[in-house]
């Protein structure tokens, strides 16, 4: 009986050694097709909040260099203004040292200097301004306007200019070109060149300059300043018709300590509401509503997600900035996008005019050549206190998903050069572009 049972035995471990084999050699193939495909793509990693940002890929692909990239062909002045962004800050002579915990200021303009003369003014009063750092960002080179920041001495400040604006380019893309389409024309009957937005209108450089500065201005102070590129705290927003509370600073250190406790879902800091009419509840509360676009501030994990959602953000018809953020970057983080601020404004948008004017007595759009805010004792010291609660306003009016967007932002060129601004990487020492993820999901 005992050889009759051996021999199935010695079968069925022949049999299990075969199956075995078989698995192995599968799983070996399996795994080889695996790294296969892996390797034929572009190595994607979803980067965490503290993830070094070297460590960041292209999700379309490998590191493009420079040259590869298709930015219009640079003039003289272009070429100036991109060294001038290597520049280091001035006045460290008079302030040495930025405190540990700065929140770093960025201001920026166009050509509006009558606007320029009382921000300026106002930011000389802030308490604590002397210990972090100013960067200005231009839309262009305006000489009055260089003038105003050249006398600033109450803090490090440092000039960048955009050297890719419609307003650096007089004969060609992105400014205007001689065989561009103007309005509503016909690119095949006309012979011209350009994409019409969904309304049919064509680009204007004067608009789209808009969008295109305050994108290339994020990416830049972020990614690819020298002094900024490794600053992980928040960097406050503001521009050059947003008066400046004395306040304003410590009370924003004020509210980026306490947001992480308070309201851990808000993804910035405001000084202002939302709504640029008012000038806050004066309850004694915290207030966590959407993200405004008057004295807002945010760190680099923030930042990091608007970039992932670059391709949302330059292929959406819209020319404003801040319209294409609420309507289609926000909602595509996937809850809604809070703000912390104080019950009390702190930044106030004086701007009476409309796109690009205040140049000029005639056309400041400020009464008199000035502003009057009266501002009140409250005003001159932090007034927000930490054992606050937070009131959340909830389903507030404004653009939100869905909406299609004001139109004047469907030239391909725009949307090209809006993208190429998310993998440029200016650095001071050379000009090679660092590895980004540009993710659609």
């Amino acid at each position: 009986m005992a050889s009759y049972y051996k021999k199935p035995n010695l079968r069925a471990a022949a049999f299990r050694r075969f199956l075995s084999v078989v698995l192995v050699t599968l799983l070996g193939v399996l795994l080889f097709v695996f790294l296969l495909g892996t390797n034929s793509v572009s190595n994607v990693v979803t980067p965490s909040a503290n993830e070094s940002d070297d460590d960041l890929n292209l999700k379309i692909g490998v590191s493009v260099s420079r040259e590869k990239l298709s930015l219009p062909k640079q003039n003289k002045l272009s070429i100036q203004l991109e060294e001038k962004n290597k520049l280091p800050p001035r006045n460290v002579d008079l302030y040495p040292n930025l405190a540990k915990d700065h929140i770093v200021i960025v201001l920026y303009v166009h050509n509006r200097p009558q606007y320029l003369k009382v921000v300026v003014k106002s930011l000389s009063t802030v308490v604590g301004i002397s210990e972090t750092l100013l960067i200005v960002s231009h839309d262009g080179y305006f000489e009055e306007m260089n003038e105003i920041i050249d006398g600033i001495r109450f803090c490090q400040v440092k000039q960048i200019f955009a050297p890719y604006s419609p307003h650096v380019f007089s004969h060609g893309f992105p400014g205007i070109s001689p065989n561009d389409c103007k309005d509503k024309d016909n690119a095949t009957q006309k012979h011209c060149v350009g994409t019409p937005d969904q309304y049919g209108n064509h680009r204007s450089p004067k608009i789209v300059s808009l969008k295109h500065h305050w994108w290339w201005m994020m990416n830049t102070v972020w990614d690819g300043l020298e002094e900024t590129r490794k600053h992980s705290g928040h960097i406050l927003f503001i521009e050059e018709d947003h008066f400046i509370l004395p306040n304003a600073y410590r009370n924003l250190q004020v509210l980026t300590k306490l947001k992480p406790w308070k309201c851990p879902d808000c993804y910035a800091a405001n000084l202002a509401p939302c709504d640029v009419n008012s000038r806050g509840e004066g309850v004694e509360s915290l207030v966590a509503e959407r993200m405004g676009n008057v004295g807002y501030s945010f760190n680099r994990t923030v930042w990091r997600k608007i970039h992932r959602k670059a391709r949302e953000f330059c292929f959406f018809d819209d020319y404003n900035w801040d319209i294409t953020m609420w309507a289609t970057v926000y909602p595509s983080f996937g809850a809604s996008v809070y703000s912390l601020r104080g019950p009390r404004t702190s930044a106030i948008h004086f701007g009476k005019c409309g796109l690009h004017q205040g140049q000029g007595e005639k056309g400041a759009c400020i009464d008199h050549g000035v502003v009057n805010f009266g501002i009140e004792d409250t005003d001159k010291v932090a007034n927000i206190k930490s054992e606050w609660g937070v009131h959340v306003i909830q389903n507030q009016p404004g653009y939100k998903a869905g909406f299609r967007g004001w139109g004047g932002w469907g030239d391909e060129r725009d949307r090209q050069l809006c993208l190429n601004f998310a993998l440029i990487m200016y650095h001071s020492k050379s000009a090679t572009v660092r590895r980004v993820e540009l993710s659609t999901s």
